[in-house]
């Protein structure tokens, strides 16, 4: 899975205060990786999220009512905005796309450099040879 958060980026403006062909240039670039998967035959899902005002936070001990507390938080400094979910040969062929999805051009087409993890999905179908 990669995971793509909003986060300050050193000398990266918010993405709101981006001239409009520097957003359409950022898109186009996420547009072709998405076409590359997809090509592929790795992706098998993506979706971006909404901002953090929509979250809810859900907390429960199992007998009584789950407490539920509404965004924005404001404490937080990044949020997730959306993800891949792909199915490569490889983690290195994984850190390939992340890097990809890295140097999305940003303003004046500069690299964005943000940060993309890379996470493994957990396998729940694989037997634990343990047990």
């Amino acid at each position: 899975m990669l995971l793509m958060r909003s986060a300050p980026i050193e000398d990266v403006p918010p993405i709101h205060e981006w001239a409009p062909e520097d957003a359409k240039a950022m898109g186009a670039h996420m547009m072709q990786i998405h076409q590359e998967l997809t090509d592929r035959g790795e992706l098998l899902g993506a979706e971006g999220l909404t901002g953090p005002e929509a979250a809810k936070i859900v907390t429960s001990d199992g007998a009584t009512a789950p407490v539920v507390t509404d965004g924005p938080f404001p404490e937080a400094k990044e949020f997730l905005v959306g993800f891949w979910i792909v199915d490569v040969e490889s983690e290195e062929r994984a850190i390939e796309v992340a890097a990809q999805t890295s140097a999305a051009p940003g303003p004046g087409g500069r690299p964005t450099r943000r940060p993309i993890e890379v996470r493994p999905i957990m396998n729940m179908s694989a037997p634990d040879p343990a047990l």
